[in-house]
């Protein structure tokens, strides 16, 4: 039976609760049932998960975590830190290599000018058109929730409504199912009785 279509015979508003020693048998009768490895093992009904396919830089990293070691590598900062100008006596590529880094230290600080100008500029409307979306998105949601809170309760009051209607019937059936138990033993019971006293009777006539 598949899963979405699977229903339980339960009437939790008129069924007695169960004592404490029948829910324990109960709970024993079940894991006497499941599988030892019920709790490990996927369920069959559970498509296979496809193998992960990382690319090798990610392998790396997760192999680097998983052995707790210190990050190494990542992008030089040094080309942003202070220039040091070398002597004046320096050689043309030591010269050549300060020009290089005072340029791309000269760049990214006109980056980062114009980035914090655009921020100043647009960065609050940006930021409260961004949150005025998320609010609109989370009242959605909210309008949602409580639409889906409002049909479980008429779902839960329909239901309890049904059952409590045919609460005097059930009880009525079982008591009727019970004298009818009742009945059986009592027709068994006395069959046992008059078959022994035929099979005496029997033994008496043959002595």
């Amino acid at each position: 039976m598949s899963l979405i279509n699977a229903s339980h015979d339960s009437l939790p508003y008129i069924d007695r609760p169960l004592s404490p020693s029948t829910t324990a048998r109960a709970h024993t009768l079940i894991h006497a049932e499941l599988d030892p490895a019920h709790s490990t093992t996927p369920h069959p009904s559970l498509p296979v998960l496809p193998a992960p396919a990382f690319s090798d830089l990610i392998t790396a990293e997760l192999e680097r975590v998983a052995q707790n070691r210190r990050f190494e590598g990542g992008v030089d900062a040094s080309r942003y830190e202070a220039i040091v100008a070398p002597a004046p006596d320096s050689s043309h590529q030591q010269w050549r290599s300060a020009v290089q880094q005072a340029y791309a230290t000269s760049t990214h600080l006109a980056n980062r000018v114009t980035n914090l100008t655009l921020l100043s500029s647009f960065g609050q409307n940006s930021w409260l058109i961004g949150n005025s979306q998320m609010e609109g998105v989370l009242a959605q949601l909210e309008r949602e929730l409580v639409a889906l809170k409002e049909e479980t309760e008429v779902t839960n009051r329909e239901r309890k409504r049904k059952q409590v209607d045919v609460q005097d019937e059930m009880e009525r059936l079982e008591r009727r199912w019970k004298d009818g138990v009742g009945k059986v033993l009592e027709i068994e019971v006395a069959s046992e009785m008059i078959f022994r006293e035929t099979l005496e009777m029997r033994r008496a006539g043959q002595s």
